[in-house]
């Protein structure tokens, strides 16, 4: 066993490409890494692929008709087996998503790190764009071979070089492995402050100039996130309710 698998031996790297984003999607594949060892799978959904999804996972429906359900496969068992260990961790960018889709198929999360949030949580001047993995990927110049975007084992051999960056960073921070992985998990479960547009017409400036300027477009976006939050679109830890409370407060 090397050093990192050593160090992060309870840590599963994890990434899942689904039929599609809404609540009643389901997994087409999934893949992960525990402790140095890769497993990924193709797998029949009992729903199609949705149009949107292949365009982005390439995964078609052709690819997964003779494909085993993950319901009763090896993988969900072995998931299974690994998650009911209390020391275990998830480890996802995005992790609400990914832990989401594994429950529906059977797979129960106690622990997970989420590092989108850690990122967020580590860049307190906001600094950087955006935070979607590929994007880390480059801005982080982050070599990663044979990673492959938008595959869920492609993605995952970027994300696992994605933790190991934000873990040392984290480590400088809190000094020992068990206060460092503590605190990103910590971290994975409240919502962060956005400190940039990424969309709009004010896409690229700082929230908190823009509450200066015109509070009412803040306010009008406020009301467009407590109707998806009615509708159970996103929850009310959203980070997008958590910022503009904060700056409308």
């Amino acid at each position: 066993m090397n050093k990192f698998t050593e160090v992060f031996k309870n840590l599963v790297f994890l990434d899942t490409e689904t039929t599609g984003l809404g609540p009643d999607d389901r997994l087409c594949q999934c893949a992960y890494i525990y402790q140095d060892k890769e497993y990924n799978e193709l797998f029949k959904p009992p729903l199609e692929i949705s149009i949107e999804a292949q365009s982005i996972s390439h995964v078609t429906n052709r690819h997964v008709e003779n494909m085993p359900a993950f319901d009763g496969s090896e993988m969900q068992k072995h998931l299974q087996e690994v998650l009911g260990n209390k020391q275990s961790i998830v480890v996802a960018h995005n992790a609400k998503f990914d832990v989401g889709m594994l429950k529906r198929d059977g797979v129960h999360v106690a622990r997970s790190i989420d590092t989108k949030k850690v990122a967020q949580s580590l860049d307190s001047e906001g600094v950087i764009p955006r935070y979607n993995m590929q994007f880390l990927r480059y801005y982080l110049d982050l070599q990663v071979e044979g990673a492959q975007a938008h595959d869920a084992l492609g993605d995952v051999l970027v994300l696992r070089a994605l933790f190991e960056r934000l873990y040392k960073k984290c480590l400088d921070k809190h000094e020992t492995h068990e206060a460092a992985l503590a605190w990103m998990e910590e971290v994975s479960n409240q919502p962060n402050f956005i400190h940039t547009f990424t969309f709009g017409k004010y896409k690229g400036q700082k929230t908190a100039e823009v509450a200066k300027t015109d509070k009412g477009y803040l306010q009008w976006l406020q009301g467009q996130k407590e109707q998806q939050v009615a509708t159970g679109e996103i929850d009310e830890d959203d980070d997008w309710i958590f910022t503009l409370n904060r700056l409308l407060t």
